[in-house]
């Protein structure tokens, strides 16, 4: 029997250098992925059936307007992608519902921004703590409704409550500025003031910490929300609610719309088109930014908008190899490389590649574990649905097709419609999709390269740019590889970068805007110029 040790797999803050791979002492009660198959389904224990197991506290299908709980004519069901079993039915929120979270929203606004930052400080820090008393109930949803593992689920909460904690205390910070004119008899002062009703529509891949991101900042700064959630996941979202009405948050400035796919393009567009919304935030894919863009360019809204990416990550002949393959381990294969953040084009240089594929092949095999999120031996659960799994299996077969080798993996996983082995490609060219597509699955492609310059260049040919990683000892090598990146975010020597307290965002075709840190709050903020005279 094969064994496994868990990935380190979380987004908690202030996580440590990962460990060389060599030092790990692999488990051995586990199947990976990549061993001979054995004459059946490996068997999963099921920790969840249906919502067996979560929080019924917790557990809403309604939506939630105007600090009520509020059904919908028709509702639609939610999977949980591993087993396949339905969770709920959740009301399938549309236009009408859309245009009532939005007045809901724009009456508390009204009230809510002469709030005192204090107060609105204190509100924060109070959800923040409902949400640390309530980690393992919160995880659980997480896993259940997006298969990822329980451990990264525990680590995505304790993620997303910080952005609470962080925003609260921001929420006292927002200064202005007094400003000494020409004229002696006139002074200048610049104000800093809540943009309005704001609409956020957010991902599947982190469905907690993806709303506080933005939810934070937005109330921190004076703003009310109405939030739209993924589909697929929505249990997060409405628990999130539940618990921001624990917490005293006025009814209105924190609202959630669900929907199913089938209302999804018309609901985005009622929110983006709504007069009374000031400001749009967005995390998802380009091509569906770009619609929400027109959208909101008919009414000139403010936008902010996380987009795909497509992250290099190089390893140059310098790079301490066991560490490059660490980072490489934690930055692809955290939630079965399903974020938008994970590396999905491996640039390694000549002099160093045959070692680093060898080790990076032996860590796959080694250390990742196949299965449901709720197994505490999973380190890889479920892709979100089967239309994700075709994707990665497109990208595989097509890779091989061109002339790519599986080093390991390569096909769907025996567990289930859901899942797909972890797979290191090496032979890649840029002619593949891989190369030139964000394969958003548990797919490592290698492309050799010769010289800086070049891998810089493969690395700058794509026309989004949130995230990029590299490995050097070089130092001088260090500072002009981060410069010359195009992307919003450089990892250097580290395969984790999301931290609350740094700016999160992309350039080219990534998104506008920053999420997070000190410069998070201005997303949500304008700028008032008051002039004194006479004086």
């Amino acid at each position: 029997m094969a064994t496994c040790f868990r990935l380190r797999g979380c987004l908690t803050l202030h996580l440590p250098t990962a460990p060389a791979i060599r030092g790990l002492r692999p488990r051995a009660d586990c199947l990976v992925a990549t061993t001979r198959p054995s004459p059946g389904p490996a068997p999963i224990r099921r920790y969840a059936r249906g919502t067996e197991g979560l929080s019924s506290a917790l557990l809403r299908t309604d939506g939630f307007v105007g600090g009520r709980w509020l059904s919908a004519a028709s509702t639609f069901p939610v999977y949980d992608p591993a087993s396949g079993a339905e969770l709920g039915l959740v009301a399938d929120c549309g236009v009408s519902e859309a245009r009532a979270a939005v007045r809901a929203a724009y009456e508390a606004f009204c009230t809510w921004k002469g709030v005192s930052a204090k107060e609105r400080s204190s509100f924060l820090r109070k959800w923040y703590d409902l949400m640390i008393q309530n980690k393992d109930d919160l995880a659980k949803i997480i896993t259940a409704e997006s298969g990822k593992p329980l451990k990264e689920a525990q680590g995505e909460i304790l993620y997303s409550a910080n952005f609470l904690e962080w925003f609260s205390e921001e929420a006292r910070r927002v200064y202005g500025d007094v400003i000494y004119t020409p004229a002696k008899e006139r002074r200048a002062l610049v104000l800093k003031q809540p943009v309005g009703v704001a609409a956020v529509i957010t991902p599947w891949n982190f469905p907690s910490a993806m709303i506080t991101r933005k939810v934070g900042a937005a109330l921190a700064a004076g703003c009310t929300v109405v939030v739209k959630p993924a589909e697929d996941t929505p249990f997060s979202a409405l628990a999130l609610a539940q618990l921001a009405n624990q917490a005293g948050i006025p009814p209105g400035v924190y609202n959630v719309i669900p929907c199913s796919q089938k209302k999804a393009m018309e609901v985005g567009e009622a929110l983006c088109t709504d007069p009374l919304v000031s400001k749009i935030s967005f995390t998802g894919s380009t091509a569906t930014g770009k619609v929400l863009l027109h959208h909101a360019a008919n009414s000139v809204k403010r936008v902010s908008m996380e987009l795909g990416g497509h992250a290099p990550f190089i390893v140059f002949d310098s790079a301490n190899v066991d560490q490059a393959v660490a980072g490489a381990m934690v930055s692809k294969f955290r939630n079965s490389g399903q974020t938008c953040v994970c590396s999905n084009r491996f640039l390694v240089q000549r002099g160093i590649h045959d070692s680093f594929v060898k080790k990076f092949a032996e860590a796959i095999k080694t250390n990742l574990c196949v299965g449901n999120g709720f197994e505490e031996r999973t380190t890889q659960g479920p892709l979100i649905n089967e239309k994700a799994v075709e994707k990665v299996e497109k990208h595989v077969i097509d890779a091989i097709s061109k002339g790519a080798t599986v080093v390991t993996g390569g096909k769907r996983h025996q567990v289930g419609k859901n899942f797909f082995e972890p797979t290191l490609l090496s032979n890649v060219t840029q002619e593949m999709l891989c190369s030139r597509e964000e394969t958003f699955g548990p797919l490592a492609p290698v492309i050799k390269f010769d010289t800086e310059e070049e891998a810089v260049a493969i690395a700058n040919a794509a026309n989004v740019g949130l995230a990029g990683y590299f490995y050097s000892q070089d130092l001088a090598q260090i500072w002009r590889v981060a410069e010359q990146l195009e992307v919003g975010m450089v990892g250097v020597n580290e395969g984790l970068i999301s931290s609350v307290e740094c700016p999160f965002g992309g350039v080219k075709q990534s998104g506008l805007g920053r999420e997070g840190s000190k410069y998070g709050i201005d997303e949500y903020l304008e700028l008032k110029y008051v002039c004194f005279g006479g004086l």
